[in-house]
């Protein structure tokens, strides 16, 4: 019984922490070989997120854009800067151009690659077998089982995002960074937007590719 007690304990000291732990979580980041930490004057933050979504990519956006601020650099949203389809039919010279105009010299995108929902039930209990300290008598053993198979349980919907964010040098047009990540069933588009800025905009520095301009930087997460 005391065993059993111990396992039901660490069970749910386990999902206590898992609950309270970060819902988004880089799985691989790269840097260009040559890139180091530059004074970019203007970096517009692009997202690529489809319509239906709309209200996720401007969360997505203002919090990178806010996280970018705190490091000291000015950056904007393309969401407020450009309508959706700003770039729609547009050539490369031309969206560069167009970049360029508003006085931009980097480009930081957040892409959602994919995006899954999954369902499943959760038992009202968990009980593990065998159940030896049970099975000696009848009604031990059938008390046990009923409750486990009648025990009312639950269905739970999960939604799980996978991100790419890459940083481009408007001056070269070339890639200096990039970096896959995942997130997992978030609270709210608010708690995902600002855990995702903050994610991307630490490793950015972490991997010197930008720096910190205006002192310690920002808290780790």
């Amino acid at each position: 019984m005391k065993y059993t007690v111990r396992i039901m304990m660490v069970m749910g000291l386990a999902l206590l922490l898992d609950a309270c732990g970060p819902s988004s979580w880089i799985t691989s980041s790269w840097k260009a070989q040559e890139a180091v930490p530059r004074e970019y004057k203007k970096i517009v933050v692009v997202g690529l997120i489809r319509e239906n979504d709309r209200s996720l990519r401007e969360k997505m956006e203002q919090h990178l854009v806010g996280d970018l601020k705190d490091l000291g650099y000015e950056a904007i949203c393309s969401c407020e800067e450009y309508s959706p389809k700003a770039f729609e039919n547009m050539g490369e010279e031309k969206v560069i151009e167009k970049l360029r105009d508003s006085g931009a010299d980097a480009v930081l995108t957040v892409v959602l690659l994919d995006k899954s929902r999954e369902r499943y039930y959760v038992p009202g209990r968990i009980y593990y077998s065998p159940y030896a300290v049970y099975h000696h008598r009848f009604y031990g053993y059938y008390h046990t089982m009923y409750t486990r198979v009648y025990s009312p349980g639950y269905y739970v919907d999960d939604t799980k995002y996978f991100w790419e964010s890459n940083l481009y040098d408007l001056r070269t047009q070339q890639l200096v960074y990039s970096a896959q990540s995942r997130s997992f069933d978030p609270s709210t588009t608010e708690s995902l937007g600002h855990e995702y800025g903050q994610m991307i905009v630490n490793d950015l520095v972490k991997n010197k590719v930008l720096q910190d301009q205006q002192g310690p930087g920002l808290k780790a997460m």
